[in-house]
Order: structure tokens, then sequence, then C-alpha cells
């Protein structure tokens, strides 16, 4: 992130990317006030998501990115028995619809896990303006990165034959997650259910119910329903590191069940 001086002030836009994921895309420095109008003109009226609403489905054309401006989206696929196959949970100032990209088909289908609202950025308006803005080119590259290497991440934790190990990284990622987005990553409010984060891990519920009891009565998390606080983090980071026997009890560890 560039320093704060160089930051441009984009709250004098007319309209609000200043205070949703599109600020993102205008921290460099060389943008300057025409530039982020016309940024701002290629976002289309916000839309707002129900609970269970998709935002697209498995083989939808691609039109367009999505950045979540509050709430959160999952997105998964539908296995051979029909049942959900979470990849990947998206908080307020990330983008969606990457998976699109590379065959003009979504791969997976995007879904609400709470009342979501979303801002449109039509692909081919974006292109063109980024064409025409090449720090702004550059930063949208950063961005689809990002989300690119939380993808390699979860194929890492899912490497982890603990299933503590998964559990730990899911919930430290998290909270770096809400750090990048300058929320508190000590309190966590989990919009996902416990079958949606046994899914993401390969995991079966009870495991996943299972070991936050147990991190509960190891002082590192205090759980009460949806609401996490991370309690010991410095635990938590060492959670994350696959040892030879389980932590908690002294005794050796079991593949994760799936």
């Amino acid at each position: 992130m560039p320093p704060v001086a160089d930051v441009l002030d984009i709250t004098q836009l007319r309209r609000s990317c200043a205070s949703c994921g599109l600020r993102e895309l205008c921290l460099p420095a060389g943008i300057n006030g025409d530039d982020l109008a016309r940024l701002d003109a290629t976002v289309r009226d916000k839309r707002t998501l129900e609970r269970g609403k998709a935002l697209y489905r498995v083989g939808d054309a691609f039109h367009s990115l999505f950045v979540v401006r509050s709430g959160a989206l999952k997105t998964f696929v539908l296995n051979e028995e029909a049942c959900q196959q979470v990849i990947g949970f998206h908080l307020p100032g990330e983008i969606v619809g990457v998976d699109a990209l590379a065959s003009g088909r979504h791969a997976s289908q995007a879904e609400a896990l709470e009342r979501t609202s979303i801002c449109e950025l039509p692909f081919s308006e974006l292109e063109r303006v980024t064409s025409q803005i090449p720090t702004l080119h550059r930063q949208l590259l950063r961005v689809i990165s990002r989300e690119v290497v939380q993808e390699h991440q979860h194929l890492v934790t899912m490497g982890q034959q603990q299933a503590q190990v998964r559990l730990a990284i899911f919930l430290k990622s998290l909270a770096d997650r809400y750090e990048t987005l300058h929320r508190d990553g000590s309190h966590l409010m989990l919009p996902m259910s416990r079958q949606d984060i046994a899914s993401y891990l390969g995991l079966v519920v009870e495991t996943v119910s299972r070991l936050f009891t147990r991190f509960e009565t190891m002082g590192i998390l205090a759980v009460q329903r949806k609401s996490v606080t991370v309690l010991r983090p410095d635990l938590l980071a060492q959670l994350c590191r696959p040892v030879d026997g389980d932590v908690a009890t002294g005794k050796a560890s079991q593949p994760a069940s799936n």
C-alpha cells in the first residue's frame, strides 16, 4: 500500500465507491479525480441479494466482476451426489466472478450467506477504462491476483492431514483478511454455517464443532454462536503448523475426517 500522503482522497466522489471494495482500485497515486470519475461511471447501480439468493450460477455467461460491498458470499460447486462443495467465502471489499475470466462462463455458483450488497463492474467497460489508465490496470491485476492467492492458500490448507490445522489456518486467514479490510481481526463474525466451514475444509460438521469446543477449552477462542473472539492469536498461529502429536491431548493426531 502506498504511503498515506500518496493516497488520493476518493471520498469526494459523488458516488460511494470510497466506502466499498472499489477503493482497492483507486489507491494508486497516479489516478486523478477525472480518472476516478471515469471508473465510477463504469459501476452499475448497487444490487442487494437476500440470504440464499444466487448472484450467478454454474454455466452462466460472464459479463461482469462483482465487489462485495456489505454482507458475504460463498462460492460452491455441486458434487456427484448433488451436495455443495464450498470453494470460497467472500467478504466486503473482495472481488468475485474471476472464475469465468478464462472460459467466459462461471465455473461455480455464488450465493449470499446473509443480506448482501454488491457493486457490478461490466467487464467490457472495465477493460476500456483500465486500458486508458495504466495505474488502474496494474491495480486491477493486483486485486485479481489476491483472489488467486487465496485459492492457492485453500489448496495448501486442504493438503494438511490434521483437522485442527485446517481449522486453525482457516480462522487465522479470516482474521488476516479482516485486518486487510481495516476490521478487527480478533473479533470474527462468521456469516457461514458450520456445515459450510466443514465443506470448505473437507471435514465433517461434527469434527468442526468438536474443534471449536477444543479451541475454547485451550483458551484460544471464545465462541458464541457465529461470533468468534480470538483470545490467543499466538497459539492460533502455532496450531497452523502440523505437529506429530495432538496439541490439546498429547495423543497422535488422526487424519482429517471427510
